[in-house]
């Protein structure tokens, strides 16, 4: 696809380029006169067939490797972050404690995990929120560095040799491994569970899948990129456009002053060799993606930061306050939708206290006749959203482990809930949480009784800890065990 030129003889000065329509014409009557047909050496001979394989199919002059390597230097500092946030909060779930993991077999792909920590205790709403933020932020960009190399997509041949097989396999993990993550993500905050099958084993191996050919793209691409950014390419590609759309289709010899100049240099195929007439500058193309990742993050990044950003999150499902009162803030799901019964929470509730030669059974009054201490702490979800500060109050953790035996190291702990359906049912939280003293099984809210919504009549919340493990309707704490 490069606009090579050639001053031997016969040459057009157009370079090497697939055979002009008369040639394919003349082809084409040949066989349809009953001459013999061609394999697909022949075939391939002829050149691209019509379509998107053929050079002159992509006319836009914005293309070229300027603009494809502006956008994949904005990706390549976006991505491995938001890598490493999933990361993070593939950790934060504990998926080591038995009753966590929801990514089976994940194997040597958790060599990385970490017990996580409760301080500082905003610590999960901000690696998530940058998680979900940046994603959303990017997706102009990602598709914006897409559109400008789709050209080569459709390469032809489609495979020249094994070699160009294997580069051409990187490529299909490499879209196809971006378009899965970004698509499942966007549906996973939307509440659109489309996939066929759990978002987050799907996610997690979808991520090591596109990173590994992530990885192996940088490696092959950085030093060319960083070589075309140094080069000026803006201005000097836009100026090489011009000059290949002079009349004739000929690019000139002679740039703007008169002087003698070379046509711009494409190795990649990028660049069209039969521009059309440009409507936007590479400049404003630039601009309006970054006007459109402004707006995305202005639209959505209120989810997470709070305060009177909260009220732009507009294409945030919680992005928003539901309510004014002291139980008015959002919920990653409601009593009805997990099939909590009046009689599962009334009066007739218990509270179950384990340990491994003790138990104790507790019925709410009772529960709050014991020590009840305060904690501020947020609620931050997978799905990007979080709340400021709520104060909670409610029995320490570790003091109910005491009651069952306890007294000095408080161990791991296995929540269960009233909840009859849906997932994250029980959760299994390691010993730093229930040390620490600001992990409550909460009874109120901001000065209220926790709603039901909010888990009445007693949730577990933990600094730092995902939402969802913030078990609410608890029933059991079984501790020093998992049953």
């Amino acid at each position: 696809m490069n606009e090579e030129h050639d001053s031997g003889p016969g040459s057009t000065g157009r370079g090497d380029r697939a055979p002009g329509p008369d040639a394919r014409r003349s082809g084409s009557t040949l066989r349809q006169a009953g001459g013999p047909r061609p394999g697909v050496a022949g075939l391939l001979r002829e050149g691209p067939p019509a379509g998107p394989t053929r050079p002159g199919f992509w006319r836009s002059p914005l293309r070229g490797p300027w603009l494809t390597s502006a956008l994949g230097a904005v990706l390549l500092v976006g991505i491995p972050l938001m890598f490493v946030t999933g990361l993070l909060s593939y950790a934060a779930y504990n998926p080591d404690l038995g009753g966590n993991d929801k990514t089976p077999d994940r194997g040597w792909l958790g060599f990385y995990l970490f017990p996580w920590p409760t301080d500082p205790h905003w610590l999960y709403r901000l690696t998530q929120g940058v998680h979900v933020t940046l994603g959303i932020v990017l997706i102009p960009v990602l598709l914006a560095k897409l559109w400008s190399v789709v050209p080569r997509l459709f390469t032809w041949p489609p495979v020249k040799s094994a070699a160009h097989a294997l580069e051409r396999l990187s490529v299909l993990l490499l879209v196809g491994g971006v378009l899965f993550e970004f698509a499942t993500g966007l549906l996973n905050i939307q509440l659109d569970y489309l996939f066929p099958g759990s978002f987050y084993t799907l996610h997690f191996y979808g991520a090591w899948v596109f990173i590994g050919a992530f990885v192996v793209h940088v490696v092959l691409r950085i030093p060319f990129m960083l070589r075309t950014l140094r080069s000026g390419e803006l201005r000097s590609g836009e100026r090489g456009a011009r000059r290949r759309r002079a009349p004739g289709g000929e690019a000139s010899g002679a740039d703007a002053t008169g002087g003698s100049t070379a046509v711009v240099s494409d190795p990649t195929g990028l660049a069209s060799p039969e521009p059309g007439a440009a409507t936007i500058s590479r400049r404003g193309a630039l601009t309006m993606v970054g006007a459109g990742s402004l707006l995305l993050f202005a639209m959505t990044a209120g989810q997470s930061i709070g305060g009177a950003w909260r009220a732009t999150a507009l294409l945030a499902p919680r992005g928003q306050d539901p309510d004014p009162g002291p139980n008015g803030f959002q919920v990653n799901k409601t009593a009805a939708g997990v099939g909590i019964r009046a009689r599962d929470v009334g009066p007739a509730w218990r509270l179950v206290v384990r340990g491994p030669d003790r138990e104790r059974v507790l019925t709410r009054e009772q529960v709050l006749a014991l020590p009840q201490h305060t904690a501020a702490l947020p609620i931050a979800c997978v799905e990007g959203w979080s709340t400021e500060d709520q104060l909670w109050s409610g029995v320490r953790l570790r003091d109910l482990a005491a009651l069952v035996g306890f007294d000095d190291r408080a161990p791991d702990v296995f929540v269960q809930s009233a909840q009859r359906s849906g997932s994250f049912r029980s959760t299994t939280l390691r010993d730093n949480q229930v040390r620490d003293a600001r992990s409550l099984l909460a009874l109120r809210v901001n000065g209220a009784d926790l709603s039901p919504d909010h888990g009445y009549p007693a949730r577990v919340i933990v600094p730092a800890n995902p939402g969802v493990h913030n078990t609410k309707w608890v029933t059991t704490l079984t501790f020093g065990g998992d049953a």
